[in-house]
């Protein structure tokens, strides 16, 4: 049951993405490739006193992929930059590690199940490595390999 409530919120998500658009007045933005599904990001944030003001994506890319991009814009706003990564952290950890699922995730949880298929962990995770490079200001492109 769980389960379905997860797969229909990723399926939602990639169907529905929130915050799919160029963001005006972005002054940090980064962009992002897995090569072996095809993914591809261009992130923006839009900062103010080391605080997320807003984020966006634009990009194409296999329904995790779209779905994990959607889901962490809408959990980094009013986030400060430590928080940020941090959050990062903690979604990597879900993804690649044993440890228990817990709520403190919120939303983010509905990946849990992507630890299973680790083809798939690359996917979820190229919006999240984007972000990284947005906050540090790189310019060259993130790739998952």
């Amino acid at each position: 049951m769980v389960d379905d409530l997860y797969q229909e919120t990723i399926l939602d998500h990639s169907k529905h993405p929130r915050n799919c658009h160029v963001l005006g007045g972005a002054n940090h933005q980064a962009e992002g490739y897995n090569p072996l599904c095809g993914d591809k990001l261009k992130l923006y944030l839009r900062m103010k006193d080391d605080v997320v003001e807003d984020a966006s994506f634009v990009g194409s890319g296999c329904a995790i992929s779209t779905a994990s991009a959607s889901l962490m814009t809408e959990s980094l706003k009013g986030l400060k930059r430590d928080e940020a990564l941090k959050l990062l952290e903690r979604f990597h950890d879900l993804l690649t590690t044993d440890s228990p699922v817990t709520q403190e995730l919120g939303k983010l949880v509905v990946f849990c199940g992507v630890r299973d298929y680790p083809a798939r962990v690359k996917c979820a995770t190229l919006a999240w490595h984007t972000l990284k490079s947005a906050l540090e200001n790189k310019e060259e492109p993130v790739t998952t390999e």
